[in-house]
């Protein structure tokens, strides 16, 4: 996934989902996104990613439950 304002525009939208974590750019030019939070807005945070904000370019989602992520409160970009 990448795009303009690809990050910030995952943090307003999980934001708005009451979600915590983060979303950061990895070496290859991907995407990491780690969000926290309950299950029905964790399936809506992984729907919108699908499309993106609207000048990105998604080219495919993987969803996995990760275990030994540490998030803070609210929700970060790097």
């Amino acid at each position: 996934m990448q795009g303009v304002f690809f990050r910030a525009s995952t943090r307003a939208q999980a934001q708005q989902l009451g979600l915590r974590g983060l979303a950061r750019n990895l070496a290859d030019g991907r995407v990491e996104v780690v969000a926290v939070g309950d299950a029905d807005s964790l399936d809506a945070l992984e729907r919108w990613l699908h499309e993106g904000s609207p000048r990105a370019r998604v080219d495919r989602v993987l969803r996995e439950e990760a275990t030994g992520h540490a998030v803070g409160e609210g929700f970060s970009i790097a």
